[in-house]
Parts: C-alpha cells; sequence; structure tokens
C-alpha cells in the first residue's frame, strides 16, 4: 500500500457499494462470479472494521415514470426493461440495519437522499466500488469529488464492460479525484 494512504477513521468512513444489482450482474455472467467474490470480501473487511456499508441501486417504477425521452441513457434502459424489480445482489449478504439508496440515475448522489445520509452521520471518507466505471463510478467520483469527500476507489471491485476505457479512467481521471486501491490494498487500509 502507498505511503500517501493515510489511516482511516471508521466512524467517519463509508464503503458505496453502487449498481450491486441482480440486473446488471446479470449483463457481464462472465465476470460477475469474481467480482461479487471480491466486493463481498470488502464489504466483510468494512463490516469488520466498522465501517458503515451503503447499497445503491439504480432502480425504476412500473412504466418507467423517472425516466425523461430526453435521457438517452434512460430510454435504453426503458427499451430493455430493466432495474424495475432487481435487487442486491444477494451474495454481498446486506444486513438489515445497512441502508440501500434507490437512484434514478448514473450518480448515487444525484436525486437521492445519500449526501444528507452521510453528513447527518458525520462521514468524510468514502470507499468505492461499483458497476460500470464509465457510468455510476465516473460519475459518483466526480461528484464526491466536488464535495470534498476523501476518495478511496477499489479497482478490483469495479467492471465495465469497456476494458481500454476501464483501465483508461483509472489512470487518468480517478487517479486524479481519489485514491485508487487494488483490493489487496483496501483490505490493508481496512485491516
Amino acid at each position: 500500500m502507498s505511503e500517501q494512504i493515510a489511516a482511516i477513521d471508521p466512524a467517519r468512513t463509508a464503503l458505496i457499494v453502487m449498481h450491486y444489482q441482480t440486473d446488471i450482474l446479470g449483463l457481464f455472467p462472465s465476470v460477475a462470479p469474481s467480482l461479487l467474490a471480491n466486493t463481498r470480501t470488502l464489504c466483510d473487511a468494512a463490516r469488520a472494521k466498522g465501517v458503515g456499508v451503503f447499497f445503491v441501486n439504480l432502480r425504476f417504477g412500473p412504466g418507467y415514470p423517472e425516466v425523461s425521452r430526453l435521457n438517452k441513457n434512460g430510454q435504453e434502459i426503458k427499451r430493455r426493461g430493466l432495474f424495475t424489480g432487481d435487487e442486491t445482489a444477494p451474495e454481498l449478504a446486506q444486513r438489515a440495519d445497512e441502508p440501500l439508496v434507490i437512484a434514478h440515475r448514473a450518480s448515487v448522489f444525484f436525486n437521492t437522499d445519500l449526501d444528507v445520509r452521510l453528513s447527518a452521520q458525520g462521514i468524510d471518507t468514502l470507499i468505492m466500488a461499483g458497476i460500470a466505471s464509465t457510468g455510476v463510478v465516473l460519475s459518483s467520483v466526480a461528484y464526491a469529488s466536488d464535495a470534498d469527500f476523501c476518495l478511496y476507489t477499489v479497482k478490483d471491485c469495479c467492471y465495465d464492460p469497456d476494458l481500454v476505457v476501464h483501465e483508461h479512467l483509472f489512470s487518468t481521471a480517478f487517479e486524479s479525484r481519489t485514491t485508487v486501491l487494488s483490493l489487496a490494498d483496501a483490505l490493508l487500509l481496512l485491516g
């Protein structure tokens, strides 16, 4: 682990697990098992350290009333019939005391109460994991960085089907806004 990574205060830190839900994982069956294993390990380490775990799922009501005709991404989701009845991946063993935040856009912060929940608990440090890097991770890291959170992003718990862009984001945009960690480094941080 890099020497620049400071110790975290568990009471001021949250793990944000973004879009780890059954419909999304079903789109990537070849990588889902390893992503779930990595992220379960991360969740368990956070729980053992006393770090709060927050889950954020992309979800829409019947008929997609939250989707604007102007939103290209939303229209594609609606066309495919996704994210109306799926749930957090059961492999992550979400606990009853771990919040589930529902989002209607790629960013976990846009029109959700996540920022308020974090602020109310005095959380200023986020460990982030999510699918996909070009969607939820990119938009959420950008917001959280602008909102002055101390950020860690666990590369081994993020995925994007465009592997070239995924790698490029982690070596450029994410590296400038967040401390990028391997799962091994994240476990040391949480150790």
